[in-house]
């Protein structure tokens, strides 16, 4: 790229548009990426988070002292070392300080910090005050000890810590989000027990597995009472891999037929779920709820009350329906992706994390006591010089009055550094005179043996582990608590379907010879009574409920379905099908039925074939159905017959030329799609011909009666009367009666 440059003119340094264009934007990228988006993995906070923390601790704001105004606090962070907007800094304050956002605050506040309905409702800088909480000591009660490296201000006049010593990994503890340039970052928050329990075990076997891990750490801990849904597998696949998602779910209670909502998921609105609730019942399209309200208040923080229409509703149905349907139910992404001891961001798994943060407290620890172990020694040797000043203190006066460089003369006379000398020098009489030998030596013996804990500590890494241990215990027993968000097993929730959600009423499908439909409500209407359009005519009926589907046949062999309440109303003369379907050309609607999904029916041709087949497998959304029945040459499709009981009904199959056979119902195979199998002999030469085919087709039950009608007259076959025609599948059949050699129709009753 250097080469490209180009300075001829005039000095002025000229680059390519592309080049510069493209260093700018990765210069940003990764500005963003490691100063703004993404947190450190050693204290688990972004720098403004850190910079608020260092600043409020510089401010003198612990958890014992008094409150002090936000605005001042945000003051001095943009004012030395974060040259930002106002409002970004105290929005990240503010976060910190919300116990409903951060599972362990950070921040102490006092006055409006906003509200779980409304997390962005918290008053202006000016009117809060905040101070930090006992918990941000875990952060910075080692700062001062040569724990960590500094960096110079935005403006070189002061330093700011590049990371803080976190005794515990904040980063699991409270989690982080944010969105860099082409990554982000989704860290979850946990439980601080299990946290330390998870690092002492890695701790002391280092060899650990995640599957191991997640024995101690189950799964995130939201700062909220509602359950993670998410399977035990699934979260330990999450911390496996380093990303994934958790479902949490609300908690709610049942109180005299009522529905209590006492917990929400992570950052969810109740005022929300009240509308997205209200909003289903004004579309009618949840049928099974009366009413609703918030009993919300200061004792209850949640309190959703929804009240079922009737007991006879099934809660559980209705509330999985809801937690698909409204944000009851939430997942939350996982993308352990942070900036790690290297410097570079990575998506790291939960060992790799928990390893690398415990490398970085074990380097904390290291540096801490390698600080004290130097303020030891310094001390030991100025102690030293003391106890010589103090048992030579006459001579020591004397030098010092009577010489004019009385340093040099120290040093020389009594083998001092010049530190020990400046120190005595530095020492004021009267407090050198107080001393005593005793006072000395016993400083002397107790700061002896820290030197020797320290230097053996730092000399062996189990004892360094041990230590670790301990503090984390000790850490963990200080700040812990109970776990909030329980791990429930749970099913999955799932919406209840349009036929769930609808009334369900009494109708009469009603379809014409034009293939026009419309739905009459009740079943006492006479279909074939209505008025139809002029050449139009009656042709076929369904009585069935509301929410129930319709199927319609064509005479190709397709079928098309429809819910029964989306059809017209019967007051008007209906609409087309050919509206709501796109028939092959040429064919037309021959028939009707419908009701439950799992009815039986029998499809056949009139060439005689046939199969059984289920209401549920004529359903179809497509608008050119489904091909349904095979037809032979020539062959017409019948009506189809209702089957009671597959195993026991029987089935009559009467031809034009009179002949009749019964058999049963349960030789024929049960389909969902196909030519079927032959139920009566007719040749299809013949069937083709339209010389011979079937006329009727039904599905007789025990104890039923075929009516079958011929002109004005009709033969009532009972179920000893059917026995004469009964045969094997696939046969001619006997000759009916004189009289009833052409049948129009039969029907069956029951």
């Amino acid at each position: 790229m250097s080469d490209e440059i180009d300075r001829s003119l005039d000095g002025i340094e000229q680059m390519p548009m592309k080049h510069f264009t493209e260093k700018a934007y990765l210069d940003y990228s990764m500005y963003v990426i490691l100063d703004r988006a993404l947190p450190h993995l050693g204290d688990g906070l972004k720098p403004v988070q850190r910079r608020i923390i260092y600043a409020m601790s510089e401010l003198g704001l612990s958890a014992a002292s008094k409150h002090k105004k936000s605005a001042r606090t945000v003051g001095d962070v943009l004012g030395k070392f974060h040259p930002h907007g106002d409002t970004a800094c105290y929005e990240a304050m503010v976060l910190m300080a919300q116990s409903f956002s951060y599972r362990y605050p950070l921040i102490d506040g006092q006055g409006n910090w906003g509200s779980p309905d409304d997390p962005k409702s918290f008053a202006a800088m000016r009117y809060t005050e905040a101070r930090l909480t006992p918990y941000a000591q875990l952060l910075l009660s080692e700062l001062g000890q040569g724990t960590v490296d500094w960096t110079p201000n935005f403006d070189g006049s002061l330093n700011e810590p590049v990371v803080l010593p976190a005794r515990l990994p904040n980063l699991l503890l409270n989690g982080t989000t944010g969105i860099a340039v082409g990554m982000a970052t989704d860290v979850p928050p946990h439980n601080l027990r299990e946290v330390a329990a998870a690092c002492i075990h890695l701790l002391e076997h280092p060899d650990s597995t995640v599957e191991q891990l997640c024995q101690h750490l189950p799964g995130p801990d939201y700062p909220t009472e509602a359950e993670i849904v998410t399977p035990l597998e699934e979260l330990q696949r999450n911390y496996l891999t380093g990303t994934g998602s958790v479902r949490m779910r609300a908690s709610y209670e049942r109180e005299q037929g009522d529905i209590v909502i006492t917990a929400l998921p992570y950052q969810v609105s109740g005022a929300k779920i009240l509308e997205q609730i209200a909003a289903q019942m004004q579309a009618k399209k949840l049928p099974m709820v009366e009413d609703l309200r918030d009993e919300s208040d200061h004792e209850n923080p949640t309190r959703l009350v929804i009240i079922p229409r009737s007991n006879r509703v099934d809660v559980e149905r209705m509330m999985s329906h809801l937690f698909a349907s409204t944000d009851l139910e939430r997942s939350y992404r996982v993308n352990m992706n942070v900036i790690g001891l290297n410097g570079r961001p990575q998506v790291k798994n939960l060992r790799d994390l928990l390893e690398e943060w415990l490398h970085f407290r074990y380097e904390t620890v290291r540096r801490r006591l390698e600080n004290r172990l130097e303020k030891v020694r310094d001390r030991l040797h100025l102690l030293e010089g003391l106890l010589i000043a103090f048992l030579n203190i006459d001579e020591v006066i004397r030098i010092i009055r009577s010489e004019d460089e009385p340093k040099p003369v120290l040093i020389a006379r009594f083998s001092l550094s010049e530190v020990q000398a400046e120190y005595v020098l530095d020492t004021k009489l009267r407090q050198l005179a107080r001393l005593e030998e005793m006072k000395i030596r016993g400083e002397q013996a107790e700061l002896a043996d820290e030197r020797s804990r320290l230097e053996k500590l730092l000399a062996s890494k189990q004892r360094m582990r041990t230590l670790i241990r301990r503090e984390i215990e000790a850490d963990a027993e200080k700040y812990g608590d109970a776990r909030r968000s329980p791990i429930m097993e749970r099913p999955a929730a799932e919406m209840l379907g349009e036929v769930e959600l609808t009334p369900s009423e009494p109708v009469t499908v009603v379809l014409s010879e034009r293939g026009w439909v419309r739905a009459a409500k009740g079943h006492e209407i006479d279909p074939a009574g209505l008025n139809f359009k002029a050449g139009d005519n009656y042709l076929d009926a369904v009585r069935l409920r509301s929410n129930q589907p319709v199927v319609f046949l064509d005479s190709s062999g397709r079928s098309y379905s429809l819910p029964a309440h989306t059809l017209p109303s019967a007051r008007s003369q209906g609409e087309p099908l050919t509206g709501r379907f796109s028939p092959p050309a040429g064919a037309t609607f021959t028939s009707v039925i419908g009701g439950d999904a799992e009815r039986w029916y029998l499809m056949a041709s009139d060439a005689g074939y046939g199969f059984l087949v289920q209401l549920k497998d004529l359903l179809t959304k497509n608008r050119a159905g489904k091909a349904l029945l095979s037809l032979p040459a020539g062959a017409q499709v019948m009506r189809p017959s209702w089957v009671i009981d597959p195993t026991s009904d029987r089935l009559v199959a009467i031809s034009n030329e009179g002949r009749m056979l019964v058999f049963t119902v349960s030789e024929l195979p049960a389909l969902a799609r196909g030519k079927g199998n032959k139920i009566i002999g007719i040749p299809l030469k013949r069937v083709a011909a339209r010389e011979e085919y079937l006329v009727t087709l039904s599905a007789v039950p025990q104890g039923g009666v075929l009516a079958v009608y011929s002109g004005r007259r009709f033969l009532r076959l009972k179920s000893a009367d059917l026995d004469h025609y009964q045969g094997e599948r696939g046969r001619r059949g006997n000759k009916l009666p004189r009289g009833f050699q052409r049948v129009d129709r039969a029907e069956v009753e029951v």
